[in-house]
């Protein structure tokens, strides 16, 4: 049976690998952008917005009082209400230009590799909404530093190689919608205080690990297409038989800006 295509953006199949596989964020980086929010954490109301399977959803949730996730897509929300179990977290379907909150009712909105998928200005516009006054919106992403490790180098010279010209890394935290988004907030006339902030960890993974992290990715699989994306993960497995772990550096990159 032939397998059917993804479509961009929407990770439907892939969010039991996206929970299990996916790396998490700088909790250095999570402290430093609630300390910009208020002077007492422990009572901030926060909404993740495209929260996935809740792995920045939880993390914020061990320092505030509430988070709400708001995820369009009803996979990852019950992968994400499975793993959020007991935690101060709750779930409800909803996207970033329409959350269905209440107005100014959250202290910060944050968007965990996810904020490249929304309509810039529609939702900047909704997440002023939401917010108190003063509150702020955050967007982060946490690429793998590639560069400093000839296997990683590798592993991206063969997806070009399969891939068409054309290609383009939408979801990419160091490509795409980050390379202006500072100036981008600034002007947009709706939050100033623009801070950018980044913090590096480093993960062991082994090479199931690794190779369930790629499965989980909607970005480069659709414009891979099918029968190159087969092939990148078969090539995949066989370069990685017999290796003892993967040595990974994640830069968890963050914009914060504050709701004028």
């Amino acid at each position: 049976m032939a397998q059917t295509a993804l479509k961009h953006g929407d990770f439907t199949g892939l969010a039991e690998n996206y929970s299990r596989y996916r790396p998490g964020y700088s909790r250095s980086v999570r402290d430093a952008l609630l300390a910009m929010c208020a002077d007492d954490v422990a009572s901030m109301k926060v909404a993740d917005i495209g929260a996935g399977t809740g792995i920045w959803t939880r993390l914020m949730a061990e320092r505030v009082a509430h988070v709400t996730a708001v995820e369009p897509n009803e996979d990852m929300r019950r992968c994400g209400i499975r793993d959020s179990e007991g935690q101060r977290v709750s779930y409800r379907e909803g996207s970033g230009e329409a959350t269905g909150l209440a107005d100014q009712s959250v202290d910060m909105v944050s968007m965990a590799s996810s904020f490249h998928w929304v309509d810039f200005d529609r939702g900047l516009d909704e997440f002023r909404r939401i917010l108190r006054p003063k509150g702020r919106f955050v967007a982060l992403w946490n690429p793998r530093l590639i560069e400093i490790n000839p296997f990683l180098v590798e592993v991206e010279d063969y997806i070009k190689s399969l891939c068409p010209p054309t290609m383009k890394r939408v979801s990419s935290g160091g490509s795409g919608i980050t390379e202006t988004l500072t100036e981008k907030l600034w002007a947009s006339g709706k939050f100033d205080d623009v801070v950018y902030l980044e913090g590096r960890h480093t993960a062991e993974q082994t090479p199931e690990h690794y190779i369930g992290v790629w499965r989980s990715v909607n970005d480069i699989q659709v414009q891979m297409g099918p029968e190159n994306w087969a092939k990148f993960l078969g090539w995949l497995e066989k370069r990685t038989a017999g290796m003892d772990k993967i040595v990974t550096t994640y830069r968890t990159r963050a914009w914060s800006a504050r709701k004028i």
